[in-house]
């Protein structure tokens, strides 16, 4: 399909009237929506204003009534502190709210590490000094991605030894990520 110059003129007259890239399509033939658009870009047609009226404005909606007025946004509290466990147990159970803690900053006790057993946290202990300490441009499929630290810091590492078959950690920390259904299960009772 070429861009006659009666093709063109048709366009410019539908875009002007307000038509959309698709009615103009379907009107050309042989075109697809894309083409009309980038056709009009290129023409630089884009400002519609130039035409007649378009055809939007007709079925444009009633303005609305003045019963129907929109309520001001609640507003909204400043973010809390992180709250700790001392001051959990004391107050009643209420949705938790996501914060965000600056780098740098001590993350607070996380629920699922008082749950892992202490054998499996042993073992991950013992591991973690035997660690290659890789950075995140060493890792490979076949090294452990478990990380160590906070990443803001300078002594942030991945444990790096051999992974276990089909997972992206070590034997040590497989033990400490995946846990077995039933475990997790009884956990929620």
């Amino acid at each position: 399909m070429s861009w006659t110059d009666e093709r063109v003129e048709l366009l410019k007259k539908m875009w002007g009237e307000g038509q959309s890239a698709s009615q103009i399509a379907k009107e050309l033939g042989g075109v697809t929506r894309n083409a009309v658009i980038g056709k009009v870009h290129r023409l630089g047609l884009s400002n519609r204003a130039t035409g007649s009226a378009p055809k939007t404005e007709a079925k444009a909606k009633p303005a609305p009534k003045p019963e129907a007025k929109l309520k001001p946004a609640p507003k909204t509290e400043p973010a809390r502190p992180t709250v700790v466990a001392s001051e959990a147990e004391a107050k009643p159970a209420t949705p938790a709210r996501r914060q965000i803690i600056p780098a740098g900053q001590p993350l607070p006790p996380q629920p699922s590490a008082n749950e892992i057993s202490p054998e499996a946290l042993a073992k991950v202990n013992e591991i973690e000094k035997k660690a290659k300490k890789l950075s995140l441009m060493e890792l490979t499929e076949r090294t452990c991605k478990w990380p160590v630290g906070d990443p803001a810091t300078e002594d942030f590492w991945f444990c790096g030894l051999p992974v276990q078959a089909g997972k992206p950690y070590c034997e040590a920390h497989v033990g400490v990520a995946f846990q077995p259904m039933s475990a997790r299960r009884d956990r929620r009772r």
